[in-house]
């Protein structure tokens, strides 16, 4: 009867020791790579008819297939990008992210991917034709952004209008409470093309790189990165992407 006790015990340690095991293997998945961001900002991340698509989407699906992985999403605000990644709650953010001097001191960026810059977007009728004229006025921004930190440091007589969602800032110029909104090159073209009612200020007030960002304990993860950058590159994956996305070659 001790013995059958002993045998059972044994059993079920065995049981729970393997179970432990398990999990922890399912854990690590090191063929998956956990990324995130925010779907709304289109045509870099977005969803239509309830699907994920978008620039960045394709760029990481392409980068993924590149490393022999595959990514699995989370949506989260902007400005939760890299705080929930220094958080450990993914593994990379690409959502239209630049590289700044600022946010390379609490995580690493991978070689830049595409070349954008921030832009001010108004209204087709509206009589503004540089950034000087919008002082004194209302430009929304997204928070979490850079547009946020250029126009203050920069622009201190624009009234900023800050709000949580891309649409946001867009909405506000088109019903006339805000004059401008301040955004990403691609995202305010984007606008313009498929909404209408809208127009970019010929000159562009910043050139700036999108990144992807990594811990700055992953630099086997940041080289991973670039490497699959530099094949996709390579072998036209990368063309055939941007030009699916904005009509034009590859930079």
């Amino acid at each position: 009867m001790k013995l059958n006790r002993l045998l059972s015990l044994a059993c079920v340690t065995f049981a729970v020791t393997f179970a432990g095991f398990s999990g922890a293997a399912s854990a690590q998945t090191p063929d998956v790579l956990n990324v995130a961001t925010d779907a709304t900002f289109p045509p870099m991340e977005y969803t239509e008819n309830g699907a994920r698509t978008g620039f960045d989407v394709d760029m990481m699906n392409a980068l993924a297939k590149a490393m022999g992985k595959r990514v699995q999403w989370t949506d989260i605000d902007f400005k939760g990008l890299i705080p929930g990644l220094i958080a450990h709650r993914f593994d990379a953010a690409i959502s239209g992210i630049y590289i700044t001097d600022e946010r390379a001191k609490v995580v690493d960026f991978t070689d830049s991917y595409y070349a954008g810059g921030l832009v001010a977007l108004v209204k087709s009728d509206s009589p503004i034709k540089s950034v000087t004229d919008l002082n004194g006025k209302k430009v929304s921004v997204q928070v979490g952004t850079k547009s946020v930190n250029f126009l203050r440091d920069n622009c201190p007589q624009i009234n900023r209008v800050e709000v949580e969602k891309n649409q946001e800032m867009f909405d506000l110029v088109g019903i006339g409470r805000a004059d401008a909104a301040v955004t990403g090159k691609p995202a305010a073209y984007q606008l313009v093309k498929t909404r209408g009612g809208f127009r970019v200020l010929e000159k562009p007030l910043t050139t700036e790189a999108y990144g992807i960002a990594v811990r700055k304990d992953e630099p086997q993860l940041k080289a991973a990165f670039n490497t699959a950058l530099a094949k996709i590159k390579a072998d036209g994956t990368y063309a055939a992407i941007v030009k699916k996305w904005f009509g034009a070659t590859a930079q």
